[in-house]
């Protein structure tokens, strides 16, 4: 599956715990990462500087639904789910 354009819900919804460029301590849930361009795609994309978290992420019917509220809807309750006690 590809990823739909202009929704970045994956680079917005769940957090980072790993750093990367200009944030040490990685990217809280629901802040947009700062590395998406005007278009909403990753300028670290392919780049060693990206999270291995992010690579790992593909994109799926399930996890993307049909529009992005609907990704951002179920990638905060995997948040939810996820986060440490």
């Amino acid at each position: 599956m590809a990823c739909r354009p202009a929704c970045a819900a994956c680079c917005t919804a769940p957090s980072i715990s790993t750093p990367m460029p200009g944030l040490p301590q990685g990217k809280p849930a629901g802040m947009p990462c700062p590395h998406l361009d005007a278009a909403l795609r990753c300028r670290l994309f392919g780049l060693p500087e990206r999270p291995a978290v992010c690579s790992s992420l593909a994109p799926s019917p399930e996890m993307c639904g049909s529009h992005r509220e609907q990704a951002m809807q179920w990638l905060a309750r995997l948040e939810q789910a996820t986060r440490p006690g």
